[in-house]
């Protein structure tokens, strides 16, 4: 059993929108044999782009369906990929996927550099101390300076970095890279499907300056040795608390410097790691299952109204048809098609170890954070709710359709789509989101799947903060000064909905014993 687990690799790509995921995604499972062509992980993204408006939707749920979990065989290793969107509205998404991979592997555009979801998706790992490798993308296009990108990356992402592959200029320019941690030199040639050829050389001889020139062969050498001076020696124990993040230069578009990364990766990721639950920490190589539900995915196909639960196994071996104690619910239940997924294909299996993922048949019995054991009960924790930062009312635009409409909110609120806040002033309900093309979402599956119809009405807010104090008089004071902006969340918690920063900072200022968090999980 401990050697099934040893050789999963289970990870997380992420990135800015447009940084190279898909791409990287595709050229990695070229790598593992599972598509022949690169290009076919996309195909069902190019038939649906019609312009009207709720195509638009569909053209962007079929994006954030696509967040998919992709299984291959690498060498002897089993590698679970999960693409995350990068689309900011589906932010919350990508959070929640961070809680059911042990590593990640972060994109950055080698000419943007470090964009704003990149941070924020940084703060996540860095809240879980997984950790990071960085693949810096499209070096055959004009990119910024390497030593300036390094800055820019340790900086930015409160991390150390250590380049593991040098590039030789970039654009039109661009030669290849150097692998320091193989001591060989890798030169490019723009090609989609071929790799690139390697060629071993002691960089101190002139076979260097055979290959790339002298001027560039020189200025080479002066940046390794700028490299040993700087950066500290590649430590993988450091790499594994999340301290220090090793770097891939390369063009996932035209297959360069994939395999070194995905070579160098399966070497030093961590196979999957202990999870905290609330009760104990639950080791992978334990002989009893436990898994939970960290995704839910609602009515992939609107015919059948199918909802999929993606559930991450934390320990022990998952078999089909074994009745399975749910926590939640404290009932056992059986799974008889339990799958798992290549892109859009499914494949039913009949068992699975930790640190795989599967997805689960759900007709409402699950919601985000629920726990499968063999009869044990523990709760996961660590499924972040953050603070929203859009606010709109939601109103009932057909007041036949009252239980339809309450119904809709409950179950898409469960597949954690945006969060709802009660107004404790006029009782009215605010959803929250992270993006404004989550509302639309809304609206448009309210009304297909729903049959229920719901118009937005405006609303000012800066923040939603949760609060807690260790001095009950204070909070009373604070909610009866802000009464108006007090809200309950859906599981009864006091929420402030400050309408700006400024207010805000003052709340902070004047009651000195009250914590404001912006997360759910405190």
């Amino acid at each position: 059993m401990n050697s099934e687990i040893e050789r999963r690799r289970t990870f997380a790509i992420i990135a800015h929108p447009d940084a190279g995921k898909t791409s990287l995604t595709e050229k990695l499972l070229l790598f593992g044999g599972q598509i022949q062509v690169a290009g076919a992980v996309k195909s069902n993204k190019i038939k649906k782009t019609a312009t009207s408006d709720w195509m638009d939707i569909e053209k962007q749920r079929g994006i954030s369906v696509t967040t998919s979990v992709m299984e291959f065989d690498y060498n002897d290793y089993k590698i679970n990929i999960l693409d995350t969107p990068g689309h900011q509205d589906f932010a919350e998404d990508t959070y929640r996927t961070l809680t059911a991979v042990d590593s990640v592997i972060i994109v950055v555009d080698g000419a943007k550099g470090v964009e704003t979801q990149t941070r924020k998706l940084m703060e996540v790992c860095r809240m879980r101390n997984t950790p990071v490798i960085i693949f810096v993308n499209k070096m055959d296009r004009e990119a910024k300076d390497p030593f300036d990108l390094l800055d820019e990356l340790e900086e930015e992402l409160v991390i150390h970095v250590r380049p593991l592959t040098w590039p030789i200029e970039s654009g039109p320019r661009f030669k290849g890279v150097y692998n320091l941690y193989e001591h060989k030199l890798n030169l490019f040639q723009p090609s989609k499907q071929v790799v690139t050829e390697k060629v071993e050389v002691d960089i101190n001889t002139e076979e260097l300056d055979n290959q790339i020139g002298a001027p560039l062969a020189e200025k080479l050498r002066g940046e390794l040795e700028l490299i040993d001076g700087v950066y500290p020696e590649f430590n993988v124990d450091e790499y594994l608390k999340g301290e220090m993040a090793p770097v891939f230069f390369g063009s996932a578009l035209n297959n360069f410097g994939v395999q070194e990364l995905l070579d160098t990766f399966v070497e030093i990721a961590p196979s999957p790691r202990p999870t905290k639950t609330e009760e104990r920490e639950v080791e992978p190589d334990e002989s009893k299952f436990t898994g939970f539900v960290f995704k839910i995915t609602a009515n992939i196909d609107p015919n059948h109204r199918s909802c999929i639960a993606f559930c991450k196994i934390c320990s022990g071996k998952f078999s089909r048809n074994t009745p399975y104690y749910h926590v939640r619910h404290e009932k056992t239940m059986r799974f008889s098609s339990p799958t798992q997924f290549m892109a859009q294909r499914k494949t039913t299996v009949d068992e699975a170890w930790a640190g795989d993922i599967i997805g689960l048949p759900d007709n409402g019995t699950f919601k985000i954070g629920d726990t499968l054991t063999e009869g044990e009960k523990l709760h996961f924790r660590g499924i972040p709710s953050f603070s929203p930062e859009m606010f709109k009312y939601i109103e009932n635009a057909d007041p036949m359709k009252q239980k339809q409409l309450a119904k809709g909110i409950d179950q898409l609120m469960d597949e954690g789509v945006a969060q709802l806040f009660v107004n404790q002033f006029n009782g009215r309900k605010i959803i929250g989101t992270v993006g404004q093309l989550q509302f639309e979402v809304i609206q448009y599956r309210l009304e297909n799947e729903y049959n229920a119809k719901c118009r937005w009405e405006p609303i000012s807010l800066y923040k939603a903060c949760w609060v807690e104090s260790d001095d009950p008089e204070e909070l009373e004071a604070f909610k009866k000064r802000k009464y108006q902006y007090m809200a309950k969340d859906r599981e009864g918690r006091d929420v402030f909905l400050a309408d700006s920063n400024y207010v805000l900072q003052m709340a902070q200022m004047d009651f000195k014993h009250i914590r404001f968090h912006f997360t759910s999980e405190f």
